[in-house]
């Protein structure tokens, strides 16, 4: 075990019928992606809090609503702003969200964002409300070729 680690060899297996140096370059690339793929620096995203305040930058927090977390989440990825979430168990439960982000104009960004897409969110209409609405109209439009569910019960 001690030797493995002091050797720190890499290995890697080709399968192919047939070595030449554009499969030899093949595999060295695809190594390389494999390897940029991993990470061993500080965690970006989502992340516990105390990974969040591990890290040398202050951070701050908000509360938000169980439904605008889906959103949220989404917008702070989008602008690779660090975050974790904590639910605060009250009646009813409130969530705080605690971020960073490398400089303020980020946030600010990604907040107008946000506030922006809430906007545009409260704007539209309900599809269940149109749905009713289209129902009524259908009804008005050609009242027998409406289906009525009854449900009838026979006795035996």
């Amino acid at each position: 075990m001690q030797e493995d680690v002091e050797n720190r060899t890499i290995n890697f297996a080709i399968s192919t019928t047939k070595l030449t140096g554009r499969t030899i370059l093949a595999a060295a690339r695809k190594f390389l992606q494999w390897r940029a793929g991993k990470t061993h620096g500080k965690p970006v995203g989502k992340q516990s809090v105390k990974q969040l305040l591990r890290q040398d930058q202050g951070a701050t927090n908000i509360e938000i609503e169980k439904t605008g977390i889906r959103d949220f989440k989404r917008i702070l990825d989008k602008y690779g702003v660090d975050y974790a979430i904590t639910k605060n168990h009250d009646d009813p439960p409130r969530y705080l969200v605690f971020f960073k982000a490398r400089d303020a104009d980020t946030l600010t960004a990604a907040f107008k964002d946000y506030s922006a897409k809430l906007v545009q969110k409260e704007k539209r209409p309900s599809v269940l409300e149109r749905l009713q609405q289209f129902k009524a109209l259908a009804a008005e439009l050609v009242p027998g070729r409406m289906k009525e569910k009854k449900q009838e019960r026979g006795d035996r």
